[in-house]
């Protein structure tokens, strides 16, 4: 009998009247029934959320920080369980998807920690003027109010957590949506926080298909809006309720730069391993996946063949099996679309040194070079097991070529000179520098996000706690200071 899963309306397990299936894009299995909210049920969970806002943020740190760490130590008691979900609802291999779920466990560590140092208040003297004498300001963050996080497929877990776990720590109501294609990971979230002693409506979790959610974005009682997924429905988003604060992790086609102090036989060799592996993992469907390999002519033509011997030797096959490097993409349509653009660009004259292949939903893992400029893989974000390698003269071209996008998210750049590392960090348009290492690397407590239209805000765990949060001013008076 295959399962059907209850999503969550104010901290309470709920079905609706209709069901959607959720399938495996590797066989097509299905892995489980979903359950879909009534219209009055999200309307009960928006109005919960909504009465609970000055409940839930006068709750005290330890209730907070209490439950998030019951849900790290929950999530790692359950890792093979739920990486297995991962990989059967998303296509993942199952090795990243027990990565996932150990990051996820560290996103609610990390957010107890922070909820129970956050928020202390600071004091400013104000007599600096003579009109401020016997004035102190104390100023401390208070939550905006209802958070609608909006998740992705690629992650289904770890994204979620980095919606859910800032949004606890602040004391700040969240209603989560997960994708319709990956949303049975997210569900296991409600199973923990229904164990804690958080109040009833500051949570809930509603599997709304898409065609629905303009409403819950247009609902005034949810200020705070934190989305992840493509820039093209970020921005419009954004561009529906100007008034309101919206988060956006959104797309990138992310380069890593290959320089000419980069040089040695283990120099290129490391280079070229993480730039395989970091083009595939997750099927390329990352959006800190390399993309872009911009390598300086002098060490081009002994990096090229390296980069193309390591993703040949990646292991593509069915994600349930240890040994596969590369697994399918979401669906058969996601595998169709890269196989579009790739057959594009050879047309226009790339060379394809690797790949090209799909079959069903998995797409062979491709690198060509000598990629024309007007193409579409030349611009957008492929986000999948794609990567271009390109050549150019020097620092300042390579730079150029980073910043010749109209994302900006994450760059890698591959010196061992620090001062170089620093002309990086201050000449590339992104949100991140990455030295000695592909620009997929993200420590989850570190701020994440991009420039241009790569998004908008920061996540990681405290800059998230920030973004959920505004500054508000006590002024005391009156005071022998």
């Amino acid at each position: 009998m295959t399962t059907t899963h209850a999503f969550w309306v104010a901290g309470r397990e709920a079905t609706g009247d209709t069901t959607f299936d959720v399938t495996n894009s590797y066989d097509g299995r299905l892995v489980g029934k979903v359950a879909v909210p009534t219209e009055a049920q999200v309307e009960e969970a928006v109005a919960a959320a909504h009465a609970v806002v000055d409940e839930f943020a006068a709750t005290p740190a330890h209730v907070r920080a209490a439950a998030l760490d019951h849900v790290s130590k929950r999530l790692a008691e359950r890792t093979e369980e739920i990486a297995q979900i991962i990989s059967a609802e998303n296509g993942k291999p199952i090795k990243w998807a027990r990565g996932e779920v150990g990051r996820a466990v560290s996103v609610f560590r990390f957010a107890a920690e922070e909820a129970r140092r956050w928020n202390a208040g600071e004091a400013q003297r104000l007599d600096t003027e003579a009109g401020g004498v016997g004035r102190l300001a104390v100023t401390r963050r208070i939550p905006k109010g209802v958070v609608l996080g909006i998740a992705p497929f690629n992650f289904p877990l770890n994204l979620s957590a980095h919606k859910v776990a800032p949004a606890i720590a602040v004391g700040a109501p969240i209603i989560l949506k997960p994708a319709p294609a990956t949303p049975i990971s997210s569900l296991i979230l409600g199973e923990l926080l229904a164990e804690t002693d958080l109040p009833a409506g500051s949570w809930s979790i509603l599997t709304v298909p898409n065609d629905r959610m303009p409403a819950l974005v247009q609902d005034e009682r949810l200020p705070v809006i934190s989305f992840t997924g493509s820039d093209k429905v970020g921005y419009a988003i954004q561009e529906s309720v100007p008034h309101k604060h919206c988060t956006l992790e959104l797309g990138g086609n992310a380069a890593a730069v290959v320089l000419p102090d980069w040089s040695s036989e283990a120099d290129l060799d490391w280079a070229a391993t993480r730039i395989a592996t970091f083009s595939n993992y997750q099927g390329g469907q990352s959006c800190i996946s390399v993309q872009r390999v911009i390598a300086d002519a002098t060490v081009y033509d002994r990096l090229l063949p390296k980069i193309v011997a390591a993703v040949e030797a990646q292991v593509t096959g069915d994600p349930a099996d240890d040994a596969t490097d590369v697994g399918p993409l979401v669906d058969e349509a996601a595998a169709q679309r890269v196989e579009s653009w790739v057959d594009e660009a050879v047309a226009a004259g790339a060379k394809l040194l690797t790949g090209g292949k799909r079959e069903g939903a998995t797409y062979a893992p491709t690198v060509l070079a000598d990629l024309p400029a007007d193409v579409t893989l030349a611009r957008a974000e492929v986000f999948g097991p794609v990567l271009t390698v390109a050549k150019v003269d020097g620092e300042a071209e390579a730079f150029a070529a980073v910043n010749d996008s109209d994302f900006g998210l994450q760059a890698g750049v591959f010196t061992h000179d620090l001062q170089t590392a620093f002309r990086a960090h201050r000449a590339l348009e992104v949100g991140g520098v990455i030295v000695g290492d592909v620009p997929s690397y993200r420590a989850d407590q570190m701020p994440y996000g991009g420039a241009k239209r790569s998004g908008v805000g920061r996540e990681g765990v405290a800059y998230a706690m920030d973004d959920y949060t505004y500054e508000r001013v006590l002024v005391l008076t009156g005071l022998a200071l």
